[in-house]
């Protein structure tokens, strides 16, 4: 077909446009929108004023930049924890054993529990007179109740819980696309396995470290129901988006609760940011080693 008749023929749509056509028009008005409906209402004191009079009062209160402080001092424990944990499990099963299959699947039944059957268990199982206190104390091991429900530790808990199920699935999708080949010839080299792990696995895994790491922790700097049944909302456990839902639905102030949505949103973004910067900084090149 010549170039003219090209130009002449009628325009079709792409089929790949058709397919992400409905991903963005989603993306626009579940996520976009109300976004920067959120970003502008923040900016709109209930109280008229200066418009960054919400900002303002958030960063002065101590009652109220408090919560970042407290969101962070338990997101990044348990995203360590849950990412520290999940590496060498994943880690070894990577490997074709006859627990491969089934090993996986115990790992990964808290993640459809949900949180408020977690802890609705860790109420009953850890708390004052729950059955580890009373195992503990016929066993003479313990003297007195056990405090790990209504506290920092109690939330801390139950994050680890609920966020190691999806950090191991995602760290052993990246362990197990890496070719084993690898490895077996760095050790016809002489390479030990702590050098194979070093030299070889963990710079193609630092992409899916990184990946999971961001992930893990803005799941757990989301914490909500946590903080309310098994922590202390109004006191070690009360985080940005209880604040954010008190000034919402116990004051009305949608704009104070658009601000500390906002402020939430960009403290997790400046640890994602810090995240894969620092993993750019440390590996460039591929992301795994694919399979042959």
């Amino acid at each position: 077909m010549s170039a003219q008749a090209v130009a002449r023929a009628p325009w079709r749509p792409d089929g790949t446009l058709l397919l992400v056509g409905p991903a963005v028009i989603f993306l626009l008005l579940f996520f976009i929108y109300p976004f920067a409906y959120g970003f502008v209402l923040s900016f709109r004191p209930i109280e008229g004023g200066w418009w960054l009079e919400n900002y303002r009062k958030f960063f002065s209160d101590r009652h109220l930049w408090g919560t970042v402080v407290i969101t962070f001092q338990l997101a990044l424990p348990v995203t360590i924890l849950n990412v520290g944990l999940a590496l060498p499990i994943a880690f070894q099963l990577r490997r074709k054993t006859r627990y491969q299959r089934w090993l996986p699947t115990i790992l990964v039944i808290p993640i459809t529990l949900g949180t408020v059957l977690i802890a609705e268990g860790m109420l009953t199982y850890f708390g004052p007179r729950g059955w580890l206190s009373q195992i503990l104390q016929v066993l003479h091991l313990y003297d007195g109740p056990i405090r790990l429900t209504h506290n920092y530790w109690g939330v801390l808990i139950s994050l680890v819980i609920s966020g190691f199920p999806f950090a191991f699935l995602l760290l052993l999708s990246y362990v197990t696309g890496i070719d084993p080949v690898l490895a077996r010839a760095a050790a016809t080299l002489g390479a030990s396995p702590w050098a194979q792990f070093r030299r070889i696995y963990l710079p193609l895994l630092a992409p899916g470290l990184a990946i999971t790491f961001c992930l893990a922790f803005v799941q757990a700097f989301s914490v909500f129901p946590s903080a309310v049944l098994v922590g202390a909302p109004s006191g070690a456990t009360r985080v940005i988006s209880i604040a954010a839902y008190e000034a919402a639905f116990e004051q009305y102030d949608y704009s104070m609760a658009s601000t500390a949505a906002m402020i939430m949103g960009f403290s997790q973004l400046i640890v994602v940011v810090a995240v894969l910067a620092l993993r750019r900084g440390l590996y460039r090149g591929p992301v795994v080693g694919a399979k042959g």
